[in-house]
């Protein structure tokens, strides 16, 4: 029995060590707080907010752009630039850091909503492909959590397996090998799939796959160039998937899976 416990204590010791390796995901796929070495983000985030809660949009955005400017972010700073974007009617930058708090928190309802009902202001109604419903309801599993969330819960899950391994490796009654090995099979599912899932969200987070169109109208053209024969127009607010780059120009799609090439400029990615 003390061999049991020692090997459990390394383990644990052993998957602690771990976790306290794992590099932390970027900033931008990281829900954090504003932190700094000085008091001047938070002087400057109370004064956004006062200004944001006065109704003064202009005064609230500049101070939150200097936040973001530092290397600074989080979902509530990108949710109060896309409320107030969407109070000066810049539908397109709203939608832009909707997109952006939702990346950081994606379990976020608020953000969610207002991001649905910012994009129904949009003047392109595009039909979305049908999605595989195995594949969407995945995603929105794993849009429950955070990608650090999901990585903490996969290390805990690693230790429970490793315990009840142990369970079912060193206990001398049946009874107690059984139970180890039905909790090892069940932590181990779990593992694999917490572990899948925070991978998801942190290749979602930094790949940086999508972008929002900024123009107010852009003929999307069938080469990069333009020259090149108009295929469709779109306008501010459209979200598209971000593809091949050649020479200032970006192969787009749309969620109908429409594609075409259209100038970076006009584009912002999320």
């Amino acid at each position: 029995m003390k061999k049991f416990f020692a090997i459990l204590a390394i383990a644990l010791i052993s998957a602690s060590a771990t976790f306290a390796q794992t590099d932390s995901l970027p900033a931008a796929a990281a829900q954090m707080t504003l932190q700094a070495t000085s008091s001047e983000p938070e002087a400057l985030w109370e004064s956004a907010n006062a200004a944001y809660n006065a109704g003064e949009w202009d005064k609230a955005l500049t101070n939150y752009k200097i936040i973001a400017d530092k290397g600074l972010e989080s979902a509530p700073l990108y949710y109060n630039m896309a409320n107030a974007y969407f109070k000066k009617s810049e539908l397109a930058r709203a939608i832009l850091y909707y997109h952006r708090a939702l990346r950081l928190a994606p379990a976020d309802e608020d953000i969610r909503h207002n991001l649905e009902y910012a994009e129904q202001s949009t003047r392109d109604v595009i039909e979305e492909i049908p999605e595989f419903f195995l594949t969407s309801w995945m995603r929105s599993v794993r849009n429950t959590m955070s990608g650090n969330a999901w990585t903490i819960l996969s290390l805990v899950v690693l230790v429970m397996t490793l315990a009840a391994a142990l369970v079912y490796l060193l206990a001398q009654r049946l009874s107690l090998r059984k139970v180890g090995f039905y909790i090892m099979v069940v932590c181990g599912v779990l593992f694999v799939a917490s572990t899948s899932f925070a991978i998801s969200s942190r290749n979602e987070a930094v790949k940086q796959s999508e972008a929002v169109v900024m123009s107010s109208s852009v003929s999307i053209k069938s080469s990069p160039d333009r020259a090149a024969t108009e295929l469709f127009v779109l306008h501010e607010g459209t979200t598209v998937v971000v593809g091949e780059q050649i020479d200032g120009w970006v192969e787009v799609r749309i969620a109908d899976g429409r594609k075409g090439w259209i100038e970076e400029e006009r584009i912002e990615r999320i």
